[in-house]
């Protein structure tokens, strides 16, 4: 039967060489396991850009929060392999910002941390009795090792404490550590001077105030409590001084599903107030933020590189791991309380803003300020044995956000960034 023949059944399988346009370059695989490991490997996409010795693709891997990761790969237009298929094939680098299921993979890997600050410990039903519970994240034996042997072919920190954490926890893990900085860091700092244009864009009026309210997930997030702070938000801060935005973590989303997400927030919606949805990018609010209420989570440390006063709602102490800087958080910023006017509670921690602090705190998510594309991307092309493109890599700003009613509409689809 010749292969041509369009009425078979089971047509010959074609090599995808065959139909190619481009010589065949170097094969990249990017490996998202949820929606908030994409949004961190997103940042580090515009470093394989503009090369055509390269060609990218992106799998969703196996993982307990992975509903919503296919929409965002989708949203990127990316060309998507099944798990199945990412497995069977042969990559020159897989990158990835989560661990499970990597060690399946077929190429040097490249692992990046998912958040700030390496902030709590393994979780105690995964530790034997006796035994102490390691940083969870990017430093722990767990997350870098599979029957005994490192997977990772490279460890990207974004700290040079992080080699101390690793030397403690997982030493033979250090030959592969190289201390490159945080991609989400930079991109705050490079767009700090935008703080009023962020504000304009997202609609807040001469005047207004902007308050940030961010829950993590799990047991001992602000979440779990959420049904004694949402009266509080919506009786106590007048709605024509005040804007509210509220950034639930994606994995909220995904395990409950969006629809009873808001409807659990529906309160906060009919007052006017903004519920980010999962794929939003919550950085521009957070930088046009007057005041973060929130817990001990990624987003939370990442405002202290911002101006804005921080209020903590919850301190999981029995969780946190003690070299985090989270831990010098957790002691710095008031703690909410249930006892004093929300607002009284706002104007203190305005007033006691300890800026040398907080700097001092957002020093500690990054030792690389400012270079982390220019030391990541040194690292992509070292392990991919290529020459790196003769131009310096550049940290953009991020985006004009839309405005803060457009993101809180409920059946709106990703919001379309302007570009600057």
């Amino acid at each position: 039967m010749s292969v041509l023949d369009i009425s078979s059944s089971a047509p010959a399988r074609q090599p995808a060489s065959m139909w190619a346009t481009l010589p065949e370059g170097k094969k990249v695989l990017v490996v998202v396991h949820t929606e908030v490991y994409g949004k961190r490997l997103q940042d580090l996409l515009p470093l394989l850009e503009s090369d055509l010795r390269l060609e990218v693709a992106f799998t969703v891997a196996p993982h307990a929060f992975n509903e919503g990761a296919m929409s965002f790969l989708r949203s990127l237009g990316a060309t998507v392999l099944s798990w199945e298929e990412a497995v069977r094939t042969e990559f020159d680098l897989a990158l990835a910002a989560g661990s499970r299921g990597t060690e399946q993979l077929n190429a040097p890997l490249v692992r990046v941390s998912h958040g700030a600050g390496h902030l709590k410990l393994t979780r105690a039903e995964e530790v034997g009795p006796g035994e102490p519970r390691a940083p969870g994240g990017i430093t722990g034996r767990g997350y870098l090792t599979w029957k005994g042997r490192i997977v990772p072919k490279a460890v990207a920190l974004p700290h040079r404490d992080d080699l101390a954490a690793l030397e403690r926890w997982c030493p033979e893990a250090l030959p592969a550590a190289e201390v490159v900085g945080d991609p989400c860091y930079d991109r705050i700092r490079q767009s700090l001077p935008l703080r009023e244009t962020y504000r304009r864009a997202l609609g807040l009026a001469a005047g207004q105030k902007l308050v940030m309210v961010t829950s993590t997930w799990g047991h001992t997030s602000s979440f779990n409590r959420i049904g004694a702070l949402l009266p509080r938000l919506l009786s106590e801060l007048p709605q024509e001084e005040y804007r509210v935005a509220v950034l639930v973590h994606p994995n909220v989303w995904s395990r409950y599903g969006a629809w009873q997400v808001r409807a659990w927030l529906a309160g906060c919606a009919k007052a006017g107030f903004t519920v980010l949805p999962p794929e939003a990018d919550w950085r521009q609010p957070l930088i046009a933020a007057d005041w973060l209420v929130g817990d001990y989570g990624s987003v939370t440390l990442y405002g202290t590189i911002t101006p804005a006063p921080i209020l903590l709602t919850h301190f999981p102490h029995r969780d946190a791991n003690p070299a985090s800087p989270g831990i010098d958080l957790a002691l710095t910023a008031p703690a909410l309380s249930s006892a004093h006017p929300l607002c009284d509670q706002l104007a203190y921690a305005a007033a006691e803003y300890p800026r040398a602090d907080y700097d001092r705190i957002a020093g500690r998510i990054s030792s690389e300020p400012g270079l982390f594309s220019r030391n990541f991307r040194r690292l992509l092309y070292r392990v991919l044995g290529l020459g790196q493109p003769a131009c310096p890599p550049v940290t953009e700003p991020l985006p004009l956000p839309p405005p803060l009613q457009m993101l809180g509409q409920p059946d709106s689809s990703r919001p379309r960034s302007v570009a600057l």
